[in-house]
């Protein structure tokens, strides 16, 4: 990535002008500069944390010198059924995404918040709770309700037996969760290291999945398995640890499935997965937050490290979420 200079809209009625403080990199960050972009220039960043400096003539929910967040998307249809029931990120007329979308009002691209200065529409920005670290919050407007909102959606609480598949930026997340919602948490993970680490964020066990007869063991015990493994490999032992009629719900959406379907037949089980989250759901998330003061792990770089930062999330050598601080400017 190189340095790019371009304009902002002005605010309209019900926007909000927010000076960015920290922007969280996201993997799909890496995604869209690599692989996913079908334009350039693209301005990368939806993990956004600043504060509002100008407010348009109809905004009632944030004033001048808010501590705000933006997270995925920032528009979407309002009419449709999932839109009315603050579901937003599953728009029937899909929603506009934070960057490299489209503009529902005059078309033009949106950018994101690898920059100085975004401006939203108030209904999908949120004020960051007292008491969290601002930087460390950041990763919680994507890799924060994505592992938050199915963890709600499947009742996770006390009596409940969690797994966790990969602890990576949304998986060290989805632990702190489940933890705090009371579920006896596991943690699965292909690292010796990261088996360890899980115990010190809050997992009442860490298992190493390469380990067969360690997974063996797991058959059966499992009411909800979270997955954030975005590359495909071999579920199947998973899949004997769900209980009957339990659920894996599978966040990184590999190219394709490998596990074999009969299993699902022999234990009523389901393969699932969930979006971001919508308005309601993020509102929520960070009540819950304030209350459990979760936030993210992150190492916070300047953005003169961004093309280092992306190799890195590229090989896994991120402990566990990069955090752009955009005071030190571009």
């Amino acid at each position: 990535m190189v340095p790019w200079s371009f304009e902002r809209r002005a605010p309209r009625p019900k926007d909000v002008a927010v000076k960015i403080l920290f922007c969280g990199v996201c993997h799909s960050d890496v995604h869209y500069m690599k692989a996913w972009g079908q334009q350039y220039p693209l301005v990368p960043g939806h993990e956004i944390v600043g504060e509002v400096i100008e407010t348009g003539a109809e905004v009632s929910r944030f004033k001048v010198g808010d501590k705000v967040m933006i997270g995925t998307i920032v528009d979407s249809c309002r009419h449709c059924e999932p839109c009315l029931s603050e579901n937003e990120i599953y728009c029937r007329e899909f929603p506009t995404v934070t960057f490299d979308g489209t503009d529902r009002v005059d078309g033009s691209r949106t950018r994101g918040g690898y920059c100085e200065l975004y401006v939203a529409d108030e209904h999908f920005v949120h004020l960051l709770p007292e008491g969290l670290d601002p930087a460390a919050a950041a990763p919680l407007l994507c890799a924060g309700v994505t592992t938050y909102a199915p963890l709600r959606h499947w009742n996770i609480g006390p009596g409940k037996t969690v797994g966790i598949v990969g602890i990576g930026g949304l998986g060290h997340l989805a632990v702190k969760f489940a933890r705090a919602m009371g579920a006896h948490v596991v943690a699965f993970t292909t690292s010796p290291k990261k088996a360890e680490q899980a115990l010190n964020l809050g997992a009442h066990e860490g298992v190493l999945s390469t380990d067969a007869e360690l997974m063996a063991a797991q058959a059966y015990r499992f009411d909800f398995i979270l997955d954030t493994v975005s590359v495909r490999y071999p579920m199947d032992p998973f899949l004997i640890a769900l209980k009957l009629d339990a659920t894996l719900c599978s966040l990184g959406i590999p190219d394709q499935f490998d596990f074999s379907p009969m299993l699902l037949a022999m234990g009523r089980r389901s393969i699932a997965s969930s979006g971001a989250a919508g308005t309601l759901d993020t509102r929520e998330m960070l009540a819950f937050c304030a209350e459990h003061n979760i936030v993210a792990d992150v190492e916070v770089i300047a953005m003169s490290q961004i093309n280092e930062a992306f190799e890195r999330v590229e090989k896994g050598d991120v402990h566990y979420r990069f955090v752009v601080d955009l005071q030190k400017g571009l």
